[in-house]
């Protein structure tokens, strides 16, 4: 690790949330590997409450989450900012999706770029590289995203392998993605057959987490244009496409466990 990445990353601490255990896994893993330090929590509450009691150098949050979404955390964390005179913490954001309204929706809350789902160690560099510089060179800087795979990258058990270092490291993550996944299929179902809108999006958006965790494969984006029309048009007149994501989303799921 010596010399592999910056020294200066040694002394910083980056925060990182999500309520998917799976994105807390890899990215704590990512920055293991990389040579930062940090700490993982699952909502903006519990990120808040971290950050009163440590400092903090870049946050990378979800924007969806119970409790305490990623927009309020960053609106809140720059009112307690301006409120004591502290210096700007970056706020990136962590979301399968980057359209018009939620860049405006990041801005608005005072976030700073954004890193797209999924994630590699390469794009997570990158964003430490541009907003953890050597502090002698360190500069105000403006939104900088880290753009989605523009092709599908299934995963293979040789290419998670080369990603993450061993099978030991892999499998672990694998096995919580697939727990998290069928949960959240599960709930999706029953959101279904009751016409809740809020929940059916709701366990969407963690699906969307869930399948864009290993690599594109077409399934994310299917899922977050069906948030879309759920939201527009109803559970009920969407159920035919929901069963059928569902369904994709389950043969998805039995291909990993075959890994």
């Amino acid at each position: 690790m010596p010399g592999k990445y910056p020294g200066h990353w040694q002394h910083v601490n980056v925060l990182v949330v999500d309520d998917h255990r799976v994105y807390r896994l890899l990215i704590g893993g990512l920055l293991h590997k990389l040579g930062v330090p940090h700490e993982v929590h699952c909502d903006g509450q519990a990120a808040l409450d971290a950050m009163a009691g440590s400092t903090f150098d870049l946050v990378i949050t979800d924007c969806r989450m119970p409790l305490m979404d990623g927009y309020t955390l960053a609106r809140e964390l720059r009112r307690r900012e301006r409120e004591a005179g502290r210096p700007r913490v970056p706020v990136i954001s962590l979301t399968g999706r980057l359209g018009q309204q939620e860049v405006r929706r990041c801005l608005d809350s005072g976030m700073d770029g954004w890193l797209i789902k999924p994630i590699t160690l390469e794009q997570l560099k990158e964003v430490l590289m541009y907003w953890l510089p050597d502090p002698r060179q360190r500069l105000r800087k403006g939104p900088i995203t880290v753009h989605e795979r523009s092709q599908e990258t299934r995963p293979t058990r040789a290419g998670l392998i080369a990603a993450f270092g061993s099978w030991g490291v892999v499998q672990p993550l694998l096995e919580s993605l697939l727990q998290e996944a069928r949960e959240d299929l599960e709930a999706l179902e029953q959101a279904r057959v009751s016409g809740d809108i809020s929940l059916t999006t709701q366990r969407l958006h963690r699906l969307v987490g869930s399948i864009a965790f290993l690599g594109a494969t077409g399934l994310e984006r299917r899922a977050i244009q069906l948030t879309d029309r759920v939201n527009l048009s109803g559970v009920a007149f969407n159920g035919a496409a929901l069963q059928a994501l569902c369904q994709e989303v389950e043969r998805y799921l039995e291909e990993l466990a075959f890994l």
